[in-house]
């Protein structure tokens, strides 16, 4: 069973609420749109009054299902009462449901509570008031009943002299264990002096086959009932430790360091997340086999929001500085905070366990426990009650978020495979997400245990615009008049846009950071390769930092740029060879006791702990992760310190020994940019050699290659005999034998053009993998390969659908122009994601099969239709579509239709105009009769498919459709019972899961 995530009240008095029937009661939501209450509270009527004290109106509520016998009933309430109140969420959504549980156990169960408004709390003599009792369930007591008893703690009221109850109004009050609802009460018996109250249980409730019916078919798009948990016990102190451990993961993981931006107030200088995450694409591990699935099946990549929400589990693989610790900071915060919008909903309220793989390596510690999942980040929490953790892992309420699975040592990885995949066996409804870096363990690592692999995508144009947008916005934060921040933003902009190399340096949002933040120190100038970005970007924080914030020596320490590198050079190559990131005080301080016996000047200044003092203060580069816990502010700069001390230390051999090692490779790449002519022939020679050492199998042997030609590309001065050997070595793993070997050369980029070999050499296979490489190079440079391609694709409709499929990785209208335009697209699909290519449609009017994705405006769409021979379109995640007239224009050649959530479509009447139309396929959009009627008017259809329709009426009504001759329909996401009219069908109606 999957996990389902959940909206909860900080007070448990925000779910209660008073309902007058034919009498007065209590009643308690379920979810934010519908109260659940006692049916004889309800009577006869088919609505009740539901009213929350204090507020002014009581709106009158339809009874959308009732059970006299079980005595319960379900009301449709406005989810209006809730706002204002203290339940946790933004807005409410009414997919989302409070937490529900079985006592699983015959023994007492202390430490419930019921919460209502009976009549014995009335102020002012009408006035209801909420009020609350505690007291034990008793499993045992009412079996034969089958009814729920809950026995009060102490007398709850005094007998009346006139015998009415003080109790009344208690009847559908909600019974809760901590957070989760267990039943409803439903009388208070006699002859008990008040002492119990028999109850409904939610498990009767939900298990009823009628309530379940319903509850489908009120919830087409919905997982389906919330999943019980069972309670054995009683663990008073959870809810209360779970709003504690909610607000600390808050604090510990809602804001983050901006990179350049020092110089402002340490307050400034912690970015909220909100602002300084950005949500980047990525796309699933490729399968060398994918085929155009059909209309509407767009292999476009996506925001990696929209990829979580339907991947239960997932291994995040991302270069460094791609934005993984940050992702899995975001989903920590909003999870913990139930803030995360409409895509991600379902991950509301999970409890998140947040795994720095890197700090358990700096403490030496074995992976954690479930007791132990809360202490692994070290956050202002108090310690959990025994067994918290283990409960919530067990309800499905955990959201597991290993981060750094690259940062274990290889020899203990198979150690970490075999914990992860233990703890998610003994929890299988846990969700999970762990990133690594691309290549540090091998394809399906994890697929045993339900893993789908993701890939980072390197920031488009539109995001690292979005980017430096936001750098800027945050600059201004504290801004110095003299400084002209929007200039500089405008002239960054314009750079990026002229100047190719700049913008492919900016790939990742660590990168773009140091971009803007040396841009500005420049006043504009930039370095042209990463290590000289680097380089840079260290000077600017140990040169010039306390300069720009006009600080002198608070610790009475001065030193130089290069002393400043010396020291941290020291921790930073410790930390490599230990396979760590971080470190202690203690482990600190013996490194720099060390480097201090060769920096006299240095040393009498301060010791040991006084330099630490200062390079913590200072340098702008190391940060407190935990209490006595250090790291750098990035890897990248611990591995490029340590790659000088590895090079000035003259230590290259020991590098070189370390190459099979996919944790080295940053490393070893790094060294380059520090290597003098003598010994750059050293490191590449030894990387060749390295090489051609190991098996060719799982990439190994080409990620060596592809790390000398690397390390050569951009060397100022390399002999030519080497600069031979490299392309040699290359050459000698083209084409591509897999998706591991895709990826890597394409690190290479226009670098492996020129080796490619002749396309009439090449298997069919081989060119397939051919054109994925030269495609995820992309960019002007491919242009001139891909033309080639395109002429080998003549009969070819497999390399026609990835040649079209990747117009996204190139310069649009040279791309149109130069390939497109010469490529039969008579099969192959084209797929649309941004304006430029919308309106460079015209010119590809041989296009017979278009999908779209996006929001374009009806009038962008009608641009770019206009003329063509379209035969199947696809309009996807388009919140502006409102209508499909402009398929008017397409109405002599169209044949198909296919739209996916595009939630503003309400209007289908272009449909019946479509004269050759013979299938359309609706998937997650509206649909009501009318729009049935319409497509029942469509003169050739053939085909139907609905797919998790957001239905208008209560029910899927296909009798407009009986009349249509021939029609087959398919039905997915929608239980058959809400599907009416289904037996004209016979088999011509299919389902679908």
């Amino acid at each position: 069973m999957s996990a389902r995530a959940h909206w909860w009240p900080r007070s448990l008095a925000d779910l209660a609420v008073v309902v007058v029937g034919e009498s007065q009661g209590s009643g308690v939501f379920i979810t934010p749109g519908l109260v659940l209450t006692s049916a004889h509270v309800v009577g006869a009527r088919h609505t009740a009054e539901v009213v929350r004290p204090g507020r002014r109106n009581a709106p009158s509520c339809p009874v959308v299902w009732s059970d006299p016998k079980l005595d319960a009933a379900v009301l449709m309430a406005p989810a209006q009462l809730l706002v204002g109140s203290t339940a946790v969420f933004p807005e409410p959504d009414r997919g989302q449901a409070v937490r529900v549980g079985d006592i699983a156990t015959d023994r007492p169960l202390s430490h419930c509570e019921i919460v209502g408004y009976p009549d014995v709390q009335r102020y002012d003599g009408e006035r209801p008031d909420v009020d609350q009792f505690s007291g034990t369930l008793l499993p045992a007591a009412g079996l034969l009943r089958r009814t729920m008893v809950f026995e009060f703690d102490r007398p709850p009221a005094a007998e009346r002299p006139d015998g009415t109850s003080p109790l009344a109004g208690l009847s559908g009050a909600p019974v809760f264990s901590g957070s989760t609802l267990l039943g409803i009460v439903s009388e208070i018996p006699r002859g008990r002096n008040h002492y119990r109250a028999h109850c409904v249980s939610v498990t009767s409730i939900v298990t009823r086959p009628d309530f379940r019916e319903w509850w489908e078919r009120s919830h087409p798009n919905s997982p389906g009932i919330p999943p019980l948990e069972e309670l054995a016990g009683a663990h008073p102190d959870d809810m209360r430790h779970e709003e504690e451990y909610a607000d600390a993961v808050g604090a510990e993981y809602r804001r983050t360091r901006i990179f350049g931006l020092d110089e402002l107030s340490v307050r400034d200088s912690e970015w909220d997340l909100d602002t300084a995450y950005l949500t980047l694409e990525a796309t699933p591990r490729e399968d060398a086999e994918r085929h155009f699935g059909g209309p509407g099946t767009s292999t476009a990549p996506q925001r990696i929001d929209a990829l979580l929400a339907s991947r239960p589990r997932i291994l995040l693989r991302g270069e460094a500085g791609a934005g993984k610790t940050t992702l899995v900071w975001w989903l920590a915060a909003h999870a913990a905070a139930g803030t995360l919008g409409p895509q991600l909903a379902e991950l509301n309220g999970l409890v998140p366990f947040v795994i720095p793989l890197r700090t358990l390596r700096a403490r030496g510690g074995a992976f954690p426990s479930p007791a132990g999942l809360p202490e692994v980040a070290d956050m202002a929490v108090d310690r959990a009650p025994d067994g918290w953790a283990g409960r919530v892992l067990k309800a499905g309420r955990a959201l597991l978020l290993v981060d750094g699975l690259d940062e274990v040592p290889q020899p203990d990885r198979e150690e970490a495979h075999q914990w992860l995949s233990r703890l998610l066996r003994r929890y299988p409804a846990t969700r999970c997400i762990a990133t690594v870096r691309p290549l540090a363990v091998e394809p399906d690592w994890l697929k045993s245990q339900g893993f789908e692999e993701l890939r980072l995508l390197p920031m488009r144009d539109a995001d690292v615009q979005a980017f430096v947008t936001a750098w800027h916005r945050a600059a201004r934060l504290e801004w110095d008049d003299r400084e002209d921040l929007p200039a500089l933003e405008r002239d960054l902009t314009q750079q990026f846009a002229q100047n190719p190399a700049l913008r492919d340096l900016a790939g990742t949002p660590l990168l773009c950071a140091v971009i803007c933040a040396l841009h500005r120190l420049r006043q504009g100038f930039l370095p042209e390769t990463r290590w000289a970005l680097y380089r840079s970007a260290l000077e600017m924080l140990l040169g010039q930092r306390d300069k720009r914030r006009r600080i002198g020596t608070p610790e009475g320490i001065t030193m130089t740029v290069e002393e400043h590198q010396q020291l941290l050079q020291r921790i930073a190559v410790w930390l490599v060879r230990g396979g760590q990131t971080e470190f202690t005080r203690g482990q600190a301080l013996r490194q720099l006791e060390s480097a201090l016996a060769g920096m006299p000047q240095v040393g009498a200044q301060s010791d040991a702990a006084g330099i630490l003092t200062h390079l913590l203060n200072r340098s702008g580069l190391l940060q407190e992760r935990a209490d006595g816990v250090y790291q750098f502010a990035h890897r990248t700069f611990q591995d490029f310190l340590a790659a000088k001390e590895f090079v000035e230390g003259d230590h290259l051999n020991e590098l070189l020994r370390h190459a099979p090692d996919q944790q080295w490779h940053d490393v070893l790449l790094l060294a380059a940019g520090h290597c003098s002519r003598r010994e750059l022939p050293q490191l590449v020679n030894g990387l060749l050699t390295a090489g051609s050492s190991v098996r060719v199998r799982e990439g190994r042997r080409t990620a060596l290659y592809v790390l000398a030609a690397l390390c050569a590309q951009h060397a100022a001065w390399l002999d030519g005999a080497t600069h031979h050997q490299v392309r040699v070595a290359v050459r000698s793993m083209l084409p591509p034998r897999d998706a591991t070997d895709l990826h890597l050369l394409a690190r290479l980029g226009p670098y492996v053009l020129p080796l490619l070999p002749d396309t009439r050499e090449l298997a069919v296979s081989d060119i397939d993998r051919t054109v994925d490489l030269v495609s995820r190079i992309g960019g002007p440079a491919a242009i001139p390969y891909a033309q080639k391609l395109a002429a080998a694709a003549d009969d070819d409709n497999r390399l026609a659908f990835r040649l079209a499929r990747s117009w996204v990785n190139y310069p649009v209208a040279e791309y149109a122009q130069e390939v497109l335009l010469r490529l039969d697209l008579g099969q192959a699909p084209l797929f649309v994601t941004n304006g430029e290519q919308l309106a460079r449609l015209p010119l590809l009017s041989h296009a017979r099969h278009i999908d779209i994705t996006g929001d374009f405006s009806t009038g962008d769409l009608t641009a770019g239709l206009t003329g063509g021979t379209v035969r199947t379109i696809g309009f996807a995640d388009n919140a502006l579509l409102g209508d499909l007239d402009v398929l008017l224009s397409l109405r002599e050649h169209l044949e198909q239709v296919a739209v996916r959530h595009c939630p503003a479509l309400t209007d289908l009447s272009a449909l019946p105009r479509l004269g050759r139309l013979s299938a359309v396929h609706l998937d997650s959009v509206r649909v009501s009769r009318a729009d049935l009627e319409a497509i029942a008017r469509i003169p050739r259809l053939r085909v139907l498919s609905i797919t998790y329709p957001a239905l208008v009426e209560k029910q899927l009504n296909l009798a407009p459709l009986h009349r249509v001759p021939g029609l087959s329909v398919r039905v997915s996401g929608l239980p058959r019972r809400q599907i009416v009219g289904r037996e004209a069908f016979g088999d011509r109606l299919g389902y679908g899961s």
